[in-house]
This record gives structure tokens, C-alpha cells and sequence, in this order.
């Protein structure tokens, strides 16, 4: 065999790896047992969603938030990145540059973190909001931190 019957036999082989990579592998799937889930929250990020993690260890905490019509977050900061799905209601949220952001139920956003992010969560509806608050924040750090208000007016 010369150079070319080597060739195409190495392509013919190559040809079956990559078309046995498409047969379907459920004989080998285990099957799950006793596993239960259920969707509490669900929301659709207006863009693509930068999620950074904190150097060193993390804690991750999930937390229900519900602010009643009329209520508010009061000014503050995070340590670290949060994730938040608006269940229910609107949320408004002022940042620290006075930019005003509207998030209605079904949405998702991410909250930066630093003192440079100073922002309040307002119910202006006449529903509550309900948030499902995934932190990411450096151990032991409190869940936020309370900051002074910004004068937007």
C-alpha cells in the first residue's frame, strides 16, 4: 500500500470515530430515581449576562425577597455579583449614576458589585415584587451593606 492508500485509510478511519460520535448513547444513560424538581423562578436577561465570581472562596446564598407597594431597599452596595429573577411586580431600581432601570416580572439581572454600585430597589406598582436572589459573595461577607444615598435630584 503506498502513501495514498495510507492517507484514505486514515480518513476512513477518522470518518467512523467522528460518525460514531452521532450515534445516539441511551443504552449506556442511567435512568434517575426518587428526583424531584421544581421551577420557583424564571426570567430572560435583556442581553448576555457577565457573571464574575469573587477571588478565593465563595459563598453562595438563595434568597426570597418580597417588597411590599410603597417599599424600598434603601441605598447599598453588595460585596459581590448577585443574580436576580423578578417573580412578581416591578421592580425599579436607581443606580449610583441616578439611571433608572424598570425590571418587570419574568425578567433577570445582574447586580455589580463594589462600593462604586450603590443603587436602591423601589415598588412603585401596587402589586409586591417578589425576587429569588442568587449572591456570590466573598466568604463571610454580610449580604449587603448598607450605603449613603445619592442625590439624584
Amino acid at each position: 500500500m503506498g502513501k495514498r492508500g495510507g492517507v484514505r485509510r486514515a480518513v476512513l478511519v477518522g470518518a467512523c470515530v467522528v460518525a460514531l460520535g452521532f450515534v445516539p448513547t441511551a443504552a449506556t444513560a442511567t435512568p434517575g430515581s426518587g428526583v424531584t424538581g421544581t421551577v420557583v423562578a424564571k426570567g430572560t436577561s435583556a442581553g448576555r449576562l457577565k457573571v464574575v465570581s469573587p477571588k478565593g472562596r465563595a459563598d453562595v446564598t438563595f434568597r426570597t425577597i418580597t417588597i411590599q407597594p410603597g417599599g424600598s431597599t434603601g441605598w447599598h452596595t453588595h460585596a459581590g455579583q448577585l443574580l436576580a429573577v423578578v417573580q412578581a411586580g416591578t421592580l425599579t431600581r436607581t443606580l449610583s449614576d441616578c439611571s433608572v432601570e424598570v425590571t418587570p416580572a419574568g425578567t433577570s439581572f445582574v447586580e455589580p458589585s463594589g462600593a462604586g454600585h450603590r443603587h436602591i430597589g423601589r415598588n412603585t406598582g401596587s402589586e409586591p415584587v417578589v425576587l429569588w436572589v442568587a449572591y456570590l459573595l466573598p466568604e463571610g461577607r454580610a449580604l449587603s451593606e448598607d450605603a449613603g444615598a445619592v442625590d439624584c435630584d
